[in-house]
């Protein structure tokens, strides 16, 4: 019996600046910031969590705001796109309210039988809204500018482009839990958890394709679910068995996370659920303050030093509808 990961837990990109990108994500896409820390590795760096109202595993979308990192390259061994899970009848919602924003909005597409809205975020980070009817755990954020009724309900799939798929088909699905689900246009789809928004991967083949490079614009990390320690190590153990090079784990406070690269070279990580954003914050009052884990709160005032001044978004609420 083989492992299992749940889905997404999170994506973590690359931004410009910070508070371009928290004007954006609060203010035009309507998420909930619901973390305001530092990268842990690199202090003198935001690292930023938006998600849905509780900060639920699977919703967030997270940034290391680099200003003076040159953009990303799209290539193989790298994510290509993030997608969003939308309500039914939502695109025309979005594509009126990014125009607004000034955002570059593509033509609607049709993938695997769901309606799709690809654009990118203002530092280029491609992004899509993924119209779906199939629920996924999600909590509406009162307080959004953008109406219940539109909001977006957390991860739906991210797409990579590889030089080879079947490597890292092979670890999808005979170490993560993944089954393959078919292929359109390219695209080889893999589903976990029974395929739910959040539970998809898709990979494209792209052979002669330059390597993606990091920089502003490009996701740095796939976190995926585990439930507990337990089934992080256990998976661990299998990663490792298949002749890949996990870390030991690593307590980022509110999971515990070991990383690898995937045969293509795509950054994954393992995230368990708990404890959660609500451990060392109220749950009404997520995002406001500058949190830092135990252990970096000697440093705070040199931490605090280093970091520019974040203003959050004057938004109005939505209006119920």
């Amino acid at each position: 019996m083989h492992g299992s990961v749940h889905g997404i837990h999170h994506v973590t990109a690359i931004a410009g600046d910070p508070q371009e990108n928290l004007d954006f994500y609060v203010g035009v896409m309507g998420l909930r910031l619901v973390k305001k820390s530092v990268n842990q590795d690199v202090t003198n760096t935001y690292h930023l969590f938006y998600a849905d109202e509780q900060g639920t595993p699977g919703t967030d979308l997270t940034f290391f705001p680099w200003p003076d990192m040159g953009p990303a390259a799209l290539g193989v061994g790298f994510t290509v796109e993030v997608s969003f899970a939308a309500p039914p009848g939502s695109l025309p919602y979005w594509r009126e309210r990014l125009a607004c924003a000034g955002v570059q909005v593509g033509r609607e597409e049709t993938r695997f039988g769901e309606t799709v809205l690809p654009f990118r975020d203002p530092h280029g980070l491609p992004l899509a809204l993924v119209e779906t009817s199939a629920e996924r755990p999600f909590a509406a954020w009162n307080e959004s500018p953008v109406p219940v009724t539109h909001q977006v309900r957390g991860m739906h799939s991210v797409r990579l482009w590889e030089d080879d798929v079947r490597q890292t088909a092979a670890l999808l699905t005979g170490v993560m839990g993944f089954e393959a689900r078919g292929v359109e246009d390219g695209w080889h789809r893999f589903a976990v958890d029974g395929g739910a928004p959040g539970g998809l991967i898709d990979i494209k083949a792209m052979p002669g394709e330059r390597r993606g490079r990091w920089g502003v614009g490009g996701v740095h990390h796939i976190a995926w679910r585990v439930a507990d320690d337990a089934e992080e190590m256990a998976l661990r153990s299998e990663i490792a068995a298949v002749g890949l090079s996990p870390t030991p784990q690593i307590d980022r406070f509110w999971f515990r996370s070991v990383y690898f690269r995937e045969p293509g070279g795509v950054l994954f990580e393992l995230a368990t659920d708990g404890p959660g954003f609500a451990r060392d914050e109220d749950q009404a009052h997520l995002g406001e303050q500058l949190i830092l884990p135990p252990w970096l709160e000697g440093q705070r005032r040199e931490i605090e030093r280093s970091l520019q001044p974040l203003l959050m978004p004057q938004v109005a609420a939505a209006v119920v509808g």
